[in-house]
């Protein structure tokens, strides 16, 4: 028989297998993640240098304010588009987002039945729909209906794209929070919807702010649907429910020009676009980290002045 001092030898050599067993397959596992991240970033930083360099030589500010010239003749600028662009991905966004929000949030919260199933079941078969279909679908409910192509169509298009990306990665968010978080609100007293909107969504919004900018960068590069709803325009904004141009569109009809100027310009939309979609990321980013750092600070002077 073992005496005390023989198991605690025994016990501390079984621990340190354990752990060593344990580093040995973190260290596996993080070089398999880096070299993940890595053969990602390969092609990624490749597509991006390749932009740049074709395309900074044709930014000034002639080429961000004017319309575009005549074709081939390399005068003109993307102003119309870039305009275009910013208005489109408002408008989508302020429809997109609180209907995706919603079916996060019922999903996560008050899905766990059929008919949540269900909901759920459609929302993942329509987030892998092609764009085009999408496109299609609003020139026949929006386009004909009203007659003429506008930018209520282009957004109303885009924004079918945005809502099932921020309803999935709304709900994922949701279910990480912990279950104690939801008993602590209802132990209070609090009604559900009450725990669910002021407790839940604060805690997870880091991860619904990451699901809507992923929607946000998916819709801005879309051009498919614009062509079935927006169709373009050479003049800046003439109204919501007229045609207009955007970024996409204008990199797409430039493309397909056999000028050298037009490919110039083409890159340096492509640029303007990539700034414009990192712009918004990172603003919304510090934006929310600005105002958590002084929700904390206010929170602090609170807690101190009581002196708990």
């Amino acid at each position: 028989m073992m005496s005390s001092s023989q198991k605690r030898a025994e016990y501390r050599s079984l621990f340190k297998q354990n752990v060593r067993g344990r580093l040995v397959v973190n260290k596996i596992t993080m070089g398999i993640i880096l070299s993940s991240v890595i053969v990602a970033l390969v092609p990624l930083g490749s597509i991006l240098i390749e932009v740049f360099k074709n395309g900074l030589g044709a930014l000034s500010v002639q080429f961000l304010t004017q319309i575009p010239g005549a074709i081939g003749t390399g005068d003109g600028g993307i102003g119309p588009a870039i305009q275009g662009t910013v208005i489109i991905i408002g408008m989508a966004s302020f429809m997109g987002i609180p209907i995706g929000v919603m079916s996060g949030v019922f999903m996560s919260e008050f899905g766990d039945n059929r008919f949540g199933r269900t909901v759920r079941f459609f929302n993942d078969v329509f987030m892998e729909f092609p764009s085009i279909v999408i496109g299609i679908f609003a020139f026949l409910t929006i386009v004909l209906l009203l007659g003429h192509f506008s930018l209520w169509a282009g957004a109303f298009a885009l924004s079918l794209i945005m809502f099932p990306i921020v309803a999935r990665t709304t709900e994922e968010s949701l279910k990480l929070v912990p279950l104690t978080y939801r008993e602590a609100g209802l132990a209070l007293g609090l009604r559900q919807w009450v725990v669910t909107f002021r407790i839940v969504l604060s805690a997870a919004k880091n991860g619904m702010l990451t699901g809507i900018l992923l929607a946000v960068g998916r819709i801005s590069g879309e051009t498919a649907p614009l062509i079935m709803t927006v169709l373009g325009s050479s003049q800046f904004f003439g109204g919501f429910d007229s045609p207009m141009d955007a970024l996409p569109l204008r990199i797409w009809r430039l493309s397909l020009l056999p000028y050298d100027s037009a490919k110039m310009q083409g890159w340096g939309a492509a640029v303007v676009l990539i700034i414009i979609i990192l712009s918004i990321n990172i603003g919304i980013r510090y934006y929310f980290s600005t105002k958590n750092s002084s929700k904390s600070k206010f929170l602090y002077k609170i807690i101190g002045g009581r002196k708990l």
